[in-house]
């Protein structure tokens, strides 16, 4: 990375490590405020699942945010795999063929929005899916996402703390991580009305 981690990242990594290496599907919510770095946290789990020779979801609620996502795995991942995404503006073609690419393997980490939940899409070995800004998917498609395969683990990511967020730590055994800290060189956001 041309950069280095800061304190929280590397705490949230360590946590994901340990819950990962559990014999049941763990469940983590990551929590931090926008710029905080759950997104290279996300990728850096990822790449520990690709090198042990499984697949990764990563689903997203905007089209924006799925080709930003692609961008930026496909960036520090595609050396190590495939990196592919479907979102709804894709033709069926094209979805159909990522569609095969996941059966056989061939897609290390799909990006994908809610275009993945009206399809019958399979994987060959998915073990970890990862839901950026999670508040925005209901149960029944979160319910959905796990039917994929057998119970992966599973991710959760959230800028906003909104009481069903944190009501899913309390009621769902779900291990709650939260990065403090920003990097140093990230700019201060200012918000105005001019």
């Amino acid at each position: 990375l041309p950069f280095s981690l800061t304190s929280g990242q590397d705490s949230a990594l360590e946590r994901i490590y340990q819950s990962m290496e559990s014999n049941s599907a763990s469940r983590v919510l990551i929590q931090g405020d926008v710029g905080c770095g759950k997104t290279i946290v996300a990728l850096i789990a990822c790449l520990n699942t690709i090198k042990n020779g499984f697949q990764c979801l990563v689903l997203v609620p905007t089209e924006v945010l799925c080709n930003q996502h692609f961008n930026t795995f496909s960036l520090y991942l595609s050396r190590y795999g495939k990196i592919s995404m479907i979102s709804g503006s894709q033709t069926a073609k094209e979805k159909e063929h990522v569609r095969k690419e996941l059966i056989t393997g061939d897609v290390s980490v799909l990006i994908c929005t809610h275009a993945i939940l009206y399809n019958d899409y399979k994987f060959q070995s998915l073990a970890l899916v990862i839901i950026d800004e999670q508040h925005k998917f209901g149960v029944k498609q979160r319910e959905k996402i796990s039917s994929f395969t057998k119970q992966p683990h599973l991710v959760y990511m959230s800028a906003t703390p909104i009481p069903r967020t944190l009501a899913l730590v309390l009621y769902e055994n779900m291990n709650y991580i939260k990065i403090a800290d920003k990097p140093e060189e990230r700019l201060v956001t200012k918000t105005g009305v001019y």
